[in-house]
């Protein structure tokens, strides 16, 4: 049984890891994941949770390491319409969207 993602997030950044957050937003169509769905990534490419599988959790693992050292937050989308879903293997007919945010936890969290 794995963890929860929320909770090796809250975990890892307790550590003091960079971590980021991955959060499926939107589905249509077919889609691996539903909304609500959780990848969980630290700064050094370790994750823990699922947003959709194959390559397509590849590429949310690469943005999220860049979002885990300081760049914004980001919305990514693939769809099948997309060239690069079929690059990346989302080739099940939906489109998915998925929001990618740092994840800090304040001393006054933590306490």
């Amino acid at each position: 049984m794995t963890d929860d993602p929320l909770d090796v997030a809250e975990r890892w950044a307790r550590e003091g890891r960079k971590v980021a957050l991955a959060t499926v937003v939107d589905t249509w169509g077919s889609a691996p994941r539903p909304v609500g769905s959780h990848l969980v990534i630290d700064g050094e490419g370790a994750f823990e949770g699922s947003v959709s599988g194959g390559c397509v959790e590849g590429a949310v693992i690469a943005e999220a390491v860049e979002i885990a050292a300081g760049a914004p937050p980001r919305l990514l989308e693939f769809g099948v319409a997309d060239e690069t879903a079929w690059e990346v293997g989302l080739s099940c007919g939906g489109t998915i969207r998925i929001y990618v945010e740092p994840l800090d936890i304040s001393a006054e969290a933590a306490a």
